[in-house]
């Protein structure tokens, strides 16, 4: 057959060389193409001899089934287990097997599990109780005694510790003050003179919160008036003026006259001004450039809206000596003003009172609502002593005290 196949390579390899072959598989013909001498040769070296193998003897344990003898070849037998005693280990020796030795074999000798006996932990001894040698309170108190110690060991022998019992956090809501009503604006001028109790004399002080945004320059609120029973207090009064004016102030009552020589004092005097109120004429103004940053903090700088720079520096003068007060509201909306002293009369401060409220009223930002004098820009009004408590006012005594002062300017 492999000279056949050999023969059909090199036949498909000169196809067209040779002609079409009629290989017969028996014998020779004398009508093959083929030469004679192929099939001698392949016949005579290609004799094949039946090979024949010695059949596989059985086991004589091996019981025969029924389905070997309908020629279904039957399962391998699982190896025969040996007793514990005689089992063979890896290493060739004869002894009993181990749980090192069956964990590299795939069908070693089954190991019975050991069992160790269950551990009990053995109870306390018991002690029968003592004698007690005593009667009486030292019986009892040795009783009392051995019953704590026992309560003792109960705890220690159980590790049981009492947990402190802690409170649910609550809230506690802070007790608010209760807020003072407001009361009529003489009952409020009395209150204030009953407790004005230091060693001096204190002043009567207004507090205005006002409804009013003072970052906005249409809503700023400031002023000046005269009080009608003054301030109780000497004022100060420096005019910035030369010739006839300087004159026309001294003769008013200024206590400091001064030109340029003035301004060149407050300006190298390290901040001492001995003034509390500042005046000056128009041609003076661009000069107090100077010292603006001096007088502009302590609100003593001349302003044309306050009055304070004017031409006529006497009626200024005699107006600041008189009483003169001026406001304006902080960054906060309120007006702190000072009007007049606890020892004044209680009609004195009641005018000068009803003065600063008519002068607040007329100082009222034009872009405020107008249905009514205080709604939306008066918010509360109280009044105190220098370092007493304040007392809140109502606005319709206010009211009352601003027409009346209205009423006697009138007349």
């Amino acid at each position: 057959m492999a000279r056949l196949a050999l023969l059909l390579s090199h036949a498909r390899r000169h196809h067209h060389r040779l002609r079409p072959l009629q290989v017969p598989l028996s014998s020779p013909s004398e009508t093959s193409p083929v030469p004679s001498f192929f099939f001698s040769r392949s016949l005579s070296s290609s004799s094949i001899s039946p090979v024949s193998y010695p059949v596989k003897p059985k086991d004589p344990d091996e019981e025969e089934s029924p389905d070997a003898s309908n020629g279904a070849p039957s399962p391998p037998s699982p190896p025969p287990r040996l007793p514990r005693a005689e089992s063979q280990v890896p290493d060739g020796g004869s002894r009993p097997w181990t749980r090192a030795d069956a964990r590299f074999v795939k069908d070693g000798p089954t190991i019975s599990p050991v069992s160790y006996q269950a551990r009990v932990a053995p109870l306390p001894e018991y002690r029968a109780p003592e004698p007690e040698e005593t009667k009486g309170d030292d019986g009892q108190l040795h009783r009392e005694a051995r019953r704590i110690q026992s309560g003792a060991r109960a705890r220690s022998f159980f590790d049981l510790q009492e947990e402190p019992k802690i409170p649910f956090p609550t809230l506690i809501v802070p007790e608010r003050k209760s807020q003072k009503v407001p009361m009529d604006l003489m009952e409020a001028i009395r209150q204030v003179k009953a407790n004005a109790k230091r060693k001096f004399v204190e002043t009567m002080e207004a507090h205005v919160n006002l409804g009013v945004d003072p970052r906005r320059g249409d809503q700023m609120v400031r002023g000046a008036l005269t009080l009608p029973h003054g301030t109780g207090k000497t004022v100060r009064v420096a005019v910035f003026a030369d010739k006839a004016a300087a004159d026309e102030a001294r003769a008013a009552g200024a206590d400091i006259v001064g030109g340029e020589e003035l301004i060149e004092e407050i300006k190298n005097g390290g901040g001492k001004l001995k003034f509390d109120k500042c005046i000056a004429t128009p041609t003076f103004m661009p000069r107090l450039s100077k010292i603006a940053r001096i007088l502009g903090p302590r609100g003593l700088m001349p302003n044309p809206k306050l009055g304070s720079v004017t031409s006529d520096v006497s009626g200024a003068v005699k107006e600041a000596k008189s009483g003169r007060v001026d406001f304006k509201i902080d960054k906060t909306a309120i007006v702190h003003v000072g009007l007049g002293k606890v020892n004044f009369k209680e009609e004195f401060l009641l005018e000068n009172i009803g003065a600063f409220v008519h002068a607040l009223l007329i100082a009222k930002p034009v872009g405020l609502k107008k249905t009514s004098k205080f709604v939306g820009y008066v918010k509360n009004f109280t009044l105190c002593s220098t370092m007493g408590p304040g007392y809140p006012v109502s606005i319709q005594s206010l009211s009352a005290a601003a027409d009346h002062y209205n009423k006697l300017q009138v007349k």
